[in-house]
């Protein structure tokens, strides 16, 4: 007999407490685990269909379904927005329910279908239930949303290429500091993202026997850099009046990492290491300024570390980078003071040898 206020929520709670008091991690079955998560999944995403058709989330003023489930459920609004999206679509598709509540398919798969049907609106009474089944059950779920964008392509090109165009205006990118870092994220245009995967793929792979970097490490060096090979080119848009640059603010007890020596910063204000400083300054613009009571009296002329005649000799000599197992051009090197300048060492071919940005800070 049910007592009194028991719901089948309040079973189901319950039914998950037993389940952690008596699980032994003899009894682990992941799939079984996860094919009763998809039929919750499927569960939670017609109550939150539900919610929206009776209006719940206008109650407290929201617009937004999505956006209320969000806050109420401790979900991100996409995740939301995903599954406002299946249980509206799954009314209409009777043997995808069936599936997902049985465990035959999975809630990704079954999602990816109920994005596509939604995407194609008046043209999606062509899609056959049965077939998007089979398919969910042979295709990785990565293969099955190619599949699906074949087919939305297929069925619905002009509105394949509209929601390219409002995808485009979504693009961006955010470059912050972030302890000491700097932090990037962003969303390009599928163009651009190849052309940069590609770039970033040809410069990430390992430097020989002895690179201990991870594969993430790997493209975020190769991403600098190709930053560095653009602003070595100079040939970007001048900014005020000069090329894009790197402007490093120290004093010459820094340079030389003396005890005690204020540290060093960029244009940002952001500090940097002395093996920073001195590996910029290998080959840096040097200007010196002259301070007295904090007044700025005197700049000195900018002066190279070294020649274009000294460069077109290192690139007679080595051809490329010297680091193990390196095969940098000498186009993407920079020139390494072996004897470094702000300890005296001399700007001469014998104490330069070039190196790639990753050699160069080892």
């Amino acid at each position: 007999m049910v007592g009194v206020g028991v719901t089948s929520l309040s079973k189901l709670e319950e039914a998950i407490h037993d389940f952690h008091r008596g699980h032994e991690p003899s009894d682990d079955d992941p799939k079984r685990l996860r094919a009763a998560i998809d039929a919750l999944e499927l569960e939670f995403s017609c109550m939150a269909r539900r919610v929206q058709q009776r209006g719940d989330h206008l109650v407290d003023g929201n617009i937004s379904a999505a956006s209320w489930i969000s806050r109420l459920c401790n979900m991100s609004v996409p995740s939301a927005a995903d599954r406002l999206c299946v249980g509206e679509q799954l009314e209409s598709l009777p043997k995808i329910a069936a599936a997902l509540s049985s465990g035959e398919i999975g809630y990704q798969s079954a999602s990816v279908i109920c994005h596509l049907r939604d995407k194609l609106g008046e043209k999606r009474e062509g899609l056959d239930e049965e077939q998007w089944i089979g398919f969910a059950r042979e295709y990785s779920v990565k293969d099955l949303r190619w599949l699906a964008a074949h087919t939305r392509y297929a069925l619905d090109p002009d509105g394949f290429d509209r929601d390219n165009e409002e995808s485009y205006e979504d693009r961006f990118l955010h470059i912050s500091e972030m302890n000491g870092m700097y932090h990037l994220s962003g969303v390009i245009d599928p163009e651009g993202g190849a052309a940069l995967k590609s770039a970033v793929d040809a410069l990430a792979k390992r430097l020989g026997q002895d690179d201990g970097r991870t594969p993430k490490q790997r493209r975020a060096d190769a991403l600098t850099e190709i930053v560095y090979h653009a602003l070595d080119e100079g040939k970007l848009p001048r900014r005020n009046g000069v090329r894009p640059h790197i402007t490093v603010s120290t004093t010459l007890e820094g340079l030389k990492a003396e005890l005690g020596a204020a540290a060093s910063e960029l244009e940002s204000g952001m500090l940097i290491s002395s093996k920073t400083v001195q590996r910029l300054a290998c080959d840096g613009t040097l200007c010196r300024v002259l301070k007295a009571d904090s007044v700025v009296v005197d700049v000195g002329r900018a002066t190279r570390a070294i020649s274009p005649a000294q460069r077109r000799a290192l690139k007679a000599r080595y051809r490329g980078c010297c680091g193990p197992g390196c095969d940098r051009p000498i186009n993407w090197t920079t020139p390494h003071h072996i004897e470094f300048w702000s300890r005296g060492g001399p700007s001469n071919l014998p104490n330069f040898l070039p190196l790639c940005y990753y050699h160069h800070r080892l």
